[in-house]
């Protein structure tokens, strides 16, 4: 029921429409932003979980090398939404296998449930139908060396490992031969089976990496009943001794950990942990602790932005009602009931604006993610959609927290009001409680802003504490907005610097491949459909030995070489191209053809060093060398780790003469290498020399490179032409292409969410800053008619609220700038340290855009105030109690 002081508080919100129509507006701003939050942090989260699902499979752990017993109780288990059976057939030897760790094939039959909960990948042919036919997986040929192909018959002796009178399994790694402590293991072949290859597919998900076997995928032996079946009636015909896997999905995945204790015993299992750190389940809770920290300090921001503007919003309510609760509490009211007065004014601003701002800020996500959707596909899960999730949690909870942030800013003034002395309040005689020297202005001050300016400081300094409100406010905006753009810049330069542009698109590369079974696959590969064109190159490291002389001062100060006559020993690569693309770069850098080839040929070669000191003020590359050639012996291998003094062997080195050129290095084939060196140093040569620089020391890899239409299409259909021709080696296809999109999609969304919260937080800002103005302009109605009326003209008191508008400004930009400029630092700082490879750059731009903004939001309140000011009776304005 609504009682006097509820009627009392409607009026006066009434009364003061301006102010409680903005403060409705930054509540829903509010609200919006913390629903758009939580929307999307659920969103985001369900994405994951229904991309791994779709990669990874929907079960949550899997018991290795169980019996029908176990299998048949744990499908009956009341938190078991579901099970799927795999039968372990067997183990066969590998042969010609070139991984030690892997030398067995595994045959896992998979049940129908099987095959629906354990996604599998294909890169050609299709699904085993019955128990003759198999999938074998392509990791067989990159990781261990063997091809096989669609048609291929397989005969193989099945049979188990085994440790003395133990049975190992797919949990149990391949130990070394003759291991101290460990007894030795022996394969015991069992039965012959013939398969016939039906398809090749992607490593399966559930294979550990320290499995001993290769997984091939067939159909459940049913004529043998080897599999345990979920009901009683398949229970009595079971093999109770046979060997299975079971992929169990549990009703609440939350309880998976004590699901296992309760059940597991002594059987090996393992858990999905690609699709439960999603769920907050694994033992990996990096991405959640991401996800909740980040979407915290969200909150946090967009709560104390709102806090100010609520607070502010009420304190000035309080100030315009001061007389009135007084009059309330000089007939009896209660400091309680004062107090419910103020707290339901914020339940009535909260019921008008967080409904609204809720559905505002699920139209806003909404908008968003469909603006990003297509972006994630590049870096995410392909298969699966980011699509709005609506969770009547997430809504409930952003509902709360805006509930809690309004009765929290409006509690602190509704305590003040309620404890105020109350002929102090009927007097108002504690509105300004300031000794007459505090306002005093330098005679300077005047001189040079003159009456109207001295006025306008006068009341800065009488009113500090609405002021201060306002600089903070303004303060605020101006740091997020100048960090926002820092990031993003800082985002961008590591984005740009971390990804070289090439010249190619697709690039396939082995370090074991033969030269004639290279290009009979480049033959192939070309002529895939959408080639534009294509070459290839090999890449050889080596060693170079040089006097440390020969070398900048700047790269010998780096690596701390005082004698110049000594013998350094630096690794380099050899890059050979075609000899038609060497004669073209020989001719772009201006040199002789003839000279640069032939068997007596001069080496070309880059050598830069990097250095953070170039002229720009960013990371560069400077020369590594004095002069523009040098002289030296080269030896095949280089020490990854850096540079190694001494003497090449005798016996494998080549006397050579380097000529330096001035240009970034060419595109060359991706290493696996986790060496980092402070230097650029490669020597580019032709094809034709390449075998005088063979050596089995020299870590060899070859490749193609190509540039197409559509990478991804040519991609997938190199990787099926590649699968066709039988290569047995370790490859590697990279698609360079979609590297590059998933940086830009990356970088795409960042910026999209960076500055769409930035421009919320700014607009919560600018609303404070409108509503505490205006008010504050509004309560000073008096004192601005009282120097209309003795004469003050219309110019003269623009020229005052002008100088407010300065004073305003320039204190905020005094506190705003320098704290956005550390914050700039802080964020370069944490990310150089992360290992990015950023340099620190001034945030003008931004500043000046935030300078600009900062004046112009006062300025423009000032002119809205001032102007329904101007149109009042100066008399009535006189008569105000208000002061």
């Amino acid at each position: 029921m609504m009682n006097i002081f509820h009627k009392v508080t409607l009026q006066s919100m009434k009364k003061s429409r301006t102010r409680t129509i903005v403060t409705v507006i930054g509540v829903i701003l509010s609200a919006a932003m913390i629903t758009a939050v939580t929307t999307f942090s659920v969103s985001l989260l369900n994405y994951m979980i229904k991309g791994a699902t779709v990669k990874y499979g929907g079960w949550h752990v899997e018991f290795l090398d169980v019996d029908s017993s176990f299998a048949e109780a744990r499908a009956r288990d009341a938190g078991v939404a579901g099970t799927a059976i795999s039968e372990n057939i067997g183990y066969a030897e590998l042969k010609g296998g070139k991984n030690p760790n892997k030398p067995y094939l595994f045959i896992a039959g998979f049940s129908k449930e099987a095959f629906d909960t354990v996604p599998i990948e294909l890169v050609s042919g299709r699904l085993p139908e019955n128990s003759g036919e198999i999938l074998v997986p392509a990791h067989v040929a990159a990781n261990g060396g063997v091809t096989y192909a669609v048609g291929d018959t397989l005969s193989l002796a099945i049979g188990s490992r085994m440790a003395g009178e133990g049975r190992l399994g797919q949990h149990d790694p391949f130990p070394a031969r003759n291991e101290p402590g460990k007894e030795n293991e022996t394969f015991v072949p069992q039965e012959e089976r013939t398969y016939t290859v039906v398809g090749i597919c992607e490593r399966p998900a559930f294979e550990e990496f320290t499995a001993p076997g290769y997984t091939l995928i067939t159909t459940e032996d049913t004529a043998a009943g080897q599999t345990a079946g979920p009901t009683d009636e398949t229970a009595g015909s079971t093999d109770q001794t046979a060997s299975l896997s079971i992929f169990v999905t549990l009703k609440n995945p939350g309880k998976v950990k004590a699901y296992i204790e309760r059940t597991a015993g002594q059987s090996a299992y393992i858990l999905n942990d690609n699709v439960l750190r999603f769920l907050g389940v694994s033992s990996d809770h990096l991405f959640n602790m991401l996800l909740y920290s980040v979407g915290g300090i969200l909150m946090a921001l967009i709560m104390t932005g709102s806090i100010f503007l609520i607070y502010n919003s009420f304190t000035i309510s309080l100030n315009e009602r001061t007389r009135q609760f007084g009059i309330l509490a000089s007939v009896g009211a209660t400091a309680g009931q004062l107090r419910n007065s103020v707290l339901f004014e914020g339940l009535c601003i909260g019921a008008a604006g967080i409904p609204i701002g809720i559905l505002v800020g699920l139209g806003s996500i909404g908008l968003v993610i469909s603006f990003v959707a297509e972006k994630f596909k590049n870096f995410g899960y392909s298969a699966v959609s980011l699509s709005l999730t609506v969770s009547g949690t997430a809504i409930a909870g952003a509902a709360v927290i805006s509930l809690v942030t309004i009765l929290f800013a409006a509690y602190i003034p509704a305590r003040k009001a309620a404890a105020r002395p109350v002929m102090e309040s009927i007097r108002q005689t504690n509105e300004i409680k300031i000794e007459s020297g505090a306002v005093r202005t330098s005679k300077l001050t005047q001189r040079l802003c003159g009456l109207e300016g001295t006025l306008a400081l006068k009341n800065f300094k009488r009113n500090k504490k609405r002021c201060r409100s306002i600089v903070l406010s303004l303060s605020l905006s101006v740091i997020l907005f100048v960090s926002a753009n820092a990031f993003g810049s800082c985002l961008n330069q590591g984005a740009k610097r971390s990804v070289i542009n090439t010249d190619f698109d697709i690039c396939f590369s082995s370090p074991k491949i033969d030269e004639n079974e290279l290009f009979r696959l480049y033959g192939r590969l070309k002529t895939a459909e959408g080639i534009k064109e294509s070459s290839y190159q090999a890449l050889m490291s080596y060693s170079c030995a040089v006097r440390a002389g020969d070398l900048s001062d700047e790269y010998r100060k780096y690596m701390g070489y005082e004698n110049p006559d000594e013998t350094v020993t630096l690794p380099m690569d050899i890059q050979f191209i075609e000899d038609r693309e060497f004669r073209n770069f020989i001719e772009s850098q201006g040199l002789s053809p003839e000279e640069y080839t032939g068997q007596n040929a001069k080496m070309i070669a880059v050598a830069k060093q990097k250095s953070d000191e170039t002229k720009s003020g960013r990371s560069g590359l400077v020369n590594m060398f004095v002069g523009d050639s040098v002289s030296g012996s080269v030896t095949p291998g280089a020490e990854l780790t850096g540079e190694v003094k001494g003497n090449p062997s005798a016996d494998k080195e080549k006397q050579i003469s380097i000529t330096f050129v001035d240009t970034i290095p060419l595109d060359t084939l991706p290493k696996n290498s986790s060496d980092v060196k402070p230097f650029i140093f490669m020597i580019v040569a032709p094809w034709q020399l390449r075998e005088q620089f063979v050596s089995p020391d020299a870590g060899e890899i070859m490749g193609l490179t190509f540039l197409a239409d559509k990478p991804s299409q040519v991609t997938a259909e190199m990787s099926e032409m590649i699968q066709e021709a039988g290569i047995g080696t370790d490859y590697t296809l990279y698609n360079v292409n979609r590297m590059f999109e998933e940086n830009r999609s990356i970088l795409f969304v960042i910026h999209v969410f960076t500055y769409v919260f930035v421009m919320m937080i700014s607009l919560i800002a600018a609303a404070n800053v409108f509503n505490t103005i205006s008010t504050n302009i509004k309560l000073r109605r008096r004192e601005l008619a009282m120097l209309r009326s003795v004469g003050m003209s219309d110019r003269d008191f623009n020229k005052m609220m002008n100088f407010e508008c300065a004073f305003y400004g320039m204190r905020t930009l005094l506190f705003g700038l320098p704290a956005a400029g550390i914050c700039s630092w802080l964020i370069y700082c944490g990310m150089a340290a992360g290992g990015a490879d950023v340099s620190f750059v001034f945030p003008w731009a931004s500043m000046a855009v935030s300078a600009f903004s900062v004046f112009f939001i006062v300025f423009i309140t000032m002119v809205f105030a001032v102007g329904k000011l101007k149109k009042e009776n100066i008399i009535d304005a006189l008569r105000d109690d208000m002061a």
